[in-house]
């Protein structure tokens, strides 16, 4: 492995990303004028409805982490202390 950092932190923010959509809330958000309503349900959204404001911030925050962990585990990779 050449750079295991960005190689796991790639990793890291695809499959965060990638759990974080398939996990995202159920929520419908309704715009009138200056008027925002956003409601969110308990249930997990259907593949076919179009993304809320929520359920990007929720797809971004799993990405994050899931590229922090993945930076997390490159540097451990790189500094010997996980060997392959």
């Amino acid at each position: 492995m050449k750079n295991p950092k960005v190689l796991f932190l790639v990793l890291g923010i695809v499959a965060g990303g990638l759990i974080g959509y398939l996990t995202r809330p159920e929520s419908a958000e309704i715009r009138i004028g200056p008027l925002n309503i956003e409601v969110t349900g308990k249930g997990i959204a259907r593949p076919d409805d179009t993304l809320t404001s929520s359920q990007s911030r929720h797809i971004g925050l799993f990405a994050l982490i899931g590229g922090l962990l993945g930076l997390g585990f490159g540097f451990a990779v790189d500094n010997g202390k996980i060997k392959f």
